[in-house]
């Protein structure tokens, strides 16, 4: 959601762009509407004026107790970006100043330069469909992996199937699979499951995810 100082809107989703990118100099492009009141704003302001936030909300793809896996904010400058959209939208500019983003590794600040030079995981456009089919289709070897926990996961001696916790997939990308254990009075606690090395594609991350539940079932 693209938030501008003083701008009222009818709906929220005026505020949502309908695409975003990042330009090779690190700016946001956020595609909106060609009449939405965020491009009116934007072409309206003079030179460099108008001010702006995207706040970011990260939702896990799976259903699981605290899903909001993360937020982030990045604010900056916005202006319009002319010769760049298709007709009938607009592509804005967000010149970043300041990133933030509070997720399941920790909080912390983003330089601009290192928001730039940042290369994206090569899951990032297929996790929500993997963690749904871990979910949906291993959800039995997904429980497997509190065998290797060991102290960590509270469990009693018996690790039956009937006393493992529920095992939900939460978060995957090259290094590993962050997995939410949740237990049957409703308590929960995440554990992360690191791959032996990076995986880069598909067959790769089968292997690592094959080794992983093979490590459980010993």
């Amino acid at each position: 959601m693209l938030l501008v100082p003083g701008l009222v809107v009818i709906h929220p989703d005026q505020l949502l762009p309908a695409a975003r990118s990042v330009s090779p100099e690190g700016d946001l492009l956020l595609e909106f509407p060609a009449g939405s009141p965020v491009v009116r704003a934007a072409t309206r302001a003079r030179g460099d004026e108008l001010t702006a936030v995207l706040d970011i909300t990260d939702v896990a793809p799976v259903s699981v107790p605290h899903r909001i896996r993360g937020r982030a904010r990045i604010a900056g400058r916005l202006t319009s970006v002319p010769g760049r959209a298709e007709p009938g939208r607009i592509v804005l500019g967000l010149e970043i100043v300041e990133v933030s983003v509070d997720d399941l590794w920790g909080a912390e600040e983003v330089e601009p330069d290192a928001f730039r030079d940042a290369v994206a995981d090569p899951f990032v456009a297929h996790e929500a469909e993997l963690l749904q089919h871990l979910h949906a289709a291993h959800s039995e070897e997904m429980a497997t992996l509190s065998a290797l926990l060991g102290d960590r996961s509270g469990q009693p001696e018996c690790a039956c199937a009937a006393h493992r916790p529920a095992a939900v997939p939460v978060a995957l990308d090259r290094f590993g699979l962050r997995v939410r254990f949740v237990e049957s009075g409703g308590d929960c606690f995440d554990a992360r499951f690191e791959f032996p090395d990076p995986v880069r594609d598909i067959g790769g991350l089968r292997r690592a995810m094959h080794t992983l539940f093979e490590a459980a079932s010993c």
